[in-house]
């Protein structure tokens, strides 16, 4: 099965040309907006200890936080060397290149010092974004998808995996839509668990240590379908990638935030 070739362009107007890998960022964005949003109303924040002008100000911070932390970890763990030699292009965003790890870092150390500074409660606001941003990971995997990037490893024996895709650019050998993987998993069933659990009396921080946990698990199962990126490939073996090594420390701290979470809620 070929991989259907979309046009990365949605539209273009003149020379101002509209990409589809940024519309499923602007997709992402506002879902989880209005989402949390919902949460907020829900447990009664809404218009209290969070207005809509902090809301909007916080946002605007962790979409910064996201762009600027994907972006920079890319550049540093993924692809150093040629953008060393191209630093202009770090800019070029709609060409792809993002770091999940990163996009979660930056955007925890700008909510932090956005919630300190208009003194918002960073932990209650961490969990309700936590509980959506799987929708966010969906809409970016499939801006990877229609990219044509991050394709998955070749299929050895197709007949057992009638779904492999031939993708162009990647060779004429059926591979593992590992991008369509990784949507589902880490993304549509992510979000499920964390939504329809949202309303279960929790510790705080308890659902941003299970979002931990679970991309990373969804993660570190995907990264066995897809293929390492040429420049770095595997980093031990046939079968250690970066995206495993940076989700295994990922999921150590999300299963030692559990632990210590159980504990302490017992204790008290």
């Amino acid at each position: 099965m070929i991989a259907p070739h979309i046009n990365p362009i949605a539209l273009q107007i003149g020379p101002v040309a509209i990409h589809w890998y940024g519309l499923m960022y602007v997709f992402g964005f506002s879902s989880v907006w209005l989402l949390v949003r919902k949460q907020l109303r829900e447990c009664g924040a809404w218009g209290k200890s969070v207005s809509a002008e902090a809301y909007e100000g916080l946002f605007s911070a962790l979409i910064l936080g996201v762009i600027v932390g994907g972006r920079l970890a890319y550049v540093l763990f993924y692809n150093l060397g040629y953008y060393s030699s191209h630093p202009i292009e770090i800019f070029y965003i709609w060409q792809g290149g993002m770091s999940f790890h990163g996009g979660l870092v930056g955007p925890i150390i700008a909510g932090w010092w956005y919630c300190k500074k208009h003194h918002l409660p960073f932990m209650l606001l961490m969990d309700k974004f936590f509980v959506v941003a799987p929708i966010g990971l969906a809409f970016g995997r499939m801006g990877n998808f229609i990219n044509g990037e991050l394709w998955g490893r070749v299929v050895t024996n197709p007949s057992k995996v009638p779904w492999a895709m031939i993708f162009p650019g990647a060779g004429a050998e059926p591979r593992h839509p590992s991008q369509l993987y990784e949507l589902t998993l880490e993304g549509i069933v992510l979000f499920l668990l964390l939504w329809f659990t949202r309303k279960y009396d929790w510790p705080t921080g308890m659902r941003v240590a299970v979002f931990l946990t679970g991309y990373a698990l969804a993660r570190i199962f995907c990264e066995n379908f897809r293929q390492p990126d040429a420049q770095l490939g595997f980093l031990y073996g046939d079968w250690l990638t970066m995206g495993m090594l940076l989700s295994s420390a990922m999921l150590a701290v999300g299963l030692s935030w559990i632990t210590w979470l159980i504990i302490r809620n017992k204790s008290t």
